[in-house]
């Protein structure tokens, strides 16, 4: 039976990530809030939400993880072409509601309505507010075109969702953000579950218990919110 968290139970009661169903993967447990202390015990613990409108709050730690070492994004010549010369400028944080509005409402392929709820937007966006929460925003003739948002904790960021309204938007944004990422010295970004987009940008999977003890390495306590500001 999948555990069940009361609203009011400790926000480090999830049950260990070794407990994670095989099918759906990684189910882990169910309930809870979405209070930012809980997402962030939740994230420190490689456990992320996701649920459907109607559904009650869903925990997930799929194994195995796909992951993106900073230093081995492969950006291709195509790519690169991209990023210097077809117009595309990338900022960060200067556009967060817009940008989890999109993640939200841009279709997408096999995917009907949204997981992101508006309590969902309104709990990243406590995040935000908090420094942790984090959006990289790229915009074309000063419309925004592409973008990603996620969480950022001691030299680990978590991907969560990303959109683009005009070809290679995304790939931008992110290649942009992995790149400054190496500068600021993190060590693992989060892209939770696998896509052919992220692999080619050089994304992995590794074991979830190689997943977590990379977390304790790196130290998801802390983090430096400065980086983001300017």
């Amino acid at each position: 039976m999948l555990p069940y968290l009361a609203p009011d139970s400790p926000i480090d009661s999830f049950p260990d990530i070794s407990e994670a169903l095989i099918e759906p993967d990684g189910l882990l447990a169910m309930g809870g809030d979405l209070s930012c202390e809980r997402l962030i015990a939740a994230y420190q613990r490689g456990v992320f939400p996701w649920f459907n409108e109607g559904q009650p709050i869903l925990w997930w730690s799929p194994d195995p993880r796909l992951v993106l070492f900073p230093e081995k994004l492969k950006i291709s010549r195509s790519l690169k072409k991209n990023i210097r010369n077809s117009g595309f400028s990338v900022s960060f944080d200067k556009a967060f509601v817009q940008v989890i509005q999109y993640c939200a409402h841009t279709p997408r392929e096999d995917q009907d309505g949204t997981w992101l709820s508006q309590d969902m937007q309104a709990a990243y966006y406590d995040l935000h507010q908090r420094g942790i929460a984090h959006s990289v925003e790229c915009w074309h003739d000063g419309r925004l075109v592409g973008g990603l948002y996620g969480i950022a904790l001691g030299r680990v960021f978590y991907g969560e969702s990303m959109f683009t309204h005009k070809s290679n938007a995304s790939k931008v944004a992110f290649a942009t953000l992995v790149q400054q990422l190496q500068t600021w010295h993190f060590a693992l970004i989060d892209c939770q579950v696998y896509t052919s987009h992220l692999h080619s940008l050089g994304a992995e999977e590794i074991s979830r218990t190689d997943f977590r003890q990379l977390l304790e390495d790196y130290d998801a306590s802390s983090t430096e919110d400065s980086y983001w500001q300017g």
